[in-house]
C-alpha cells in the first residue's frame, strides 16, 4: 500500500505514472457514487467517472497543493464534467480521446455495483453529515462552505474574515480528518 498523500501522488504523476493509479484506486468508488447518486444511471455515472479520471490524469501535471486539497480538485473536475453531460446532454469523451484511451465496457455485473454505491452513498448521506458535524466548527464551517456549498476559496476567506491560505488549511485538514474517520468505519 503507497502511504504516499494524495497530493504526493498527483505531483508523482508526471514522473511515476503508477502514482496516478493509486489515486484513481483511492478515489474510484467515490467519484463512482458521486455520479450514480446524481445522474441514477449507472451507465452514464461510470462513462462519467472515465471522463474524470482521463481529465485528471491529464491535468495532473498543471495541480497545485496550494490551491486546492487533491480531493477538492478531483470532486471539482467531476462536477464539471457533470454540469457539461447536463448542458450538453450528452457525456463528452474528449479527454480519453486524447489519451487513446478505448471505448468503456461496462457489463451488467458493473452496472450492478455502480447501482449499489449509489445506494450506499445515499443511505451514507446521513453518517458523512454525522461525520462532518463532528468535525471543529472552524473545519466543518470551511468543508461545507467549499465542499457542500461549492464556494471559492476567496468568498469564504471574506466571510469568514481570513486568509484564503487558513481557509484551504482548514479544508484540507476536515477532508483529512474525514478520509480517516471513513477508513476507521469501513
Amino acid at each position: 500500500m503507497d502511504v504516499r498523500s494524495d497530493e504526493e501522488l498527483l505531483l508523482a504523476t508526471a514522473s511515476e505514472p503508477a502514482a496516478f493509479g493509486v489515486f484513481y484506486l483511492r478515489y474510484a468508488e467515490p467519484v463512482l457514487a458521486f455520479f450514480a447518486v446524481r445522474t441514477r444511471q449507472a451507465d452514464v455515472a461510470a462513462d462519467l467517472a472515465a471522463e474524470t479520471f482521463a481529465a485528471a490524469l491529464r491535468g495532473a501535471r498543471r495541480y497545485r497543493r496550494q490551491q486546492a486539497p487533491a480531493a477538492a480538485w478531483l470532486f471539482s473536475i467531476a462536477r464539471h464534467k457533470l454540469v457539461d453531460a447536463i448542458r450538453r446532454g450528452v457525456v463528452a469523451d474528449r479527454a480519453r480521446r486524447q489519451l487513446s484511451m478505448e471505448p468503456l465496457v461496462v457489463t451488467d455485473d458493473d452496472l450492478e455495483r455502480v447501482e449499489t454505491l449509489a445506494d450506499l452513498a445515499a443511505g451514507g448521506a446521513a453518517g458523512l453529515l454525522a461525520l462532518v458535524d463532528a468535525l471543529p466548527v472552524a473545519q466543518r464551517d470551511a468543508v461545507v462552505a467549499h465542499i457542500l456549498d461549492e464556494r471559492d476559496y476567496p468568498e469564504i476567506a471574506r466571510e469568514l474574515r481570513c486568509s484564503e491560505a487558513v481557509v484551504r488549511q482548514r479544508v484540507s485538514r476536515g477532508l483529512a480528518r474525514l478520509r480517516t474517520q471513513l477508513e476507521e468505519q469501513g
